[in-house]
């Protein structure tokens, strides 16, 4: 049985704590793969078929969005940082690396054709997934998921399409240190290097360790 995560896995470096779903094809913490099939399940009374658009997110990935991000930012460093940091964790930082955390849609309601934005019209009155949203948002906590950020404790901005499984997310939260990071990143090629590492413990408290809680 998988117990708290190590470094490696809290930092998205390795998959050893993960299974692979075939239906929806996505990768999940090993803990996390019988509640998201009954959370699935429950929906699809509803008419509602839950997929993740993101589930598990390596180390990798993440460094590539965010260098992307930075690159294409015309704004002074430290500013960018702050508003990458508004959306995108630092790789290492996500809470998609634990495989407890999934960006969510209801696959039913897509036009054929439809590029999913992830943005908050598409779960606002009116929106393709604003049923979905509604329903989860009775019906996820029984299962055991939750919206971290909600944008009021949490410095991410709000995001109504992600959710996270509680019971090991907040485990593998708790039990994560800046120090953790620290060291990785040092040895990486990441946008802004300096200034983060100099700010990694307020970066920290802020961005990861101020979630809206369950």
């Amino acid at each position: 049985m998988i117990r708290s995560l190590d470094p490696l896995q809290l930092t998205g470096r390795v998959r050893t704590h993960l299974v692979e779903l075939a239906d929806p094809g996505c990768a999940v913490h090993a803990h996390v793969a019988a509640p998201f099939a009954a959370l699935r399940h429950a929906a699809a009374s509803a008419g509602i078929d839950l997929v993740p658009v993101s589930a598990f997110r390596d180390f990798e990935r993440q460094l590539a969005i965010w260098n992307r991000k930075y690159e294409a930012s015309t704004l002074p460093p430290a500013q960018r940082i702050e508003d990458i940091l508004q959306w995108s964790a630092l790789p290492g930082q996500s809470r998609h690396h634990w495989g407890t955390d999934l960006d969510l849609i209801d696959r039913n309601a897509l036009p054929p054709g439809y590029r999913v934005g992830l943005v908050a019209a598409e779960y606002a009155p009116g929106g393709l997934f604003h049923a979905m949203s509604q329903w989860l948002e009775a019906h996820a906590a029984r299962f055991g998921f939750f919206r971290p950020y909600r944008g009021m404790r949490s410095g991410v901005q709000a995001e109504p399409w992600h959710y996270s499984f509680a019971p090991t997310a907040e485990d593998a939260r708790r039990s994560y240190r800046p120090s953790l990071l620290a060291a990785v990143l040092a040895e990486t090629v990441i946008g802004g290097r300096e200034l983060i590492l100099a700010g990694l413990d307020a970066i920290h408290a802020r961005y990861m360790d101020a979630i809206d809680l369950p």
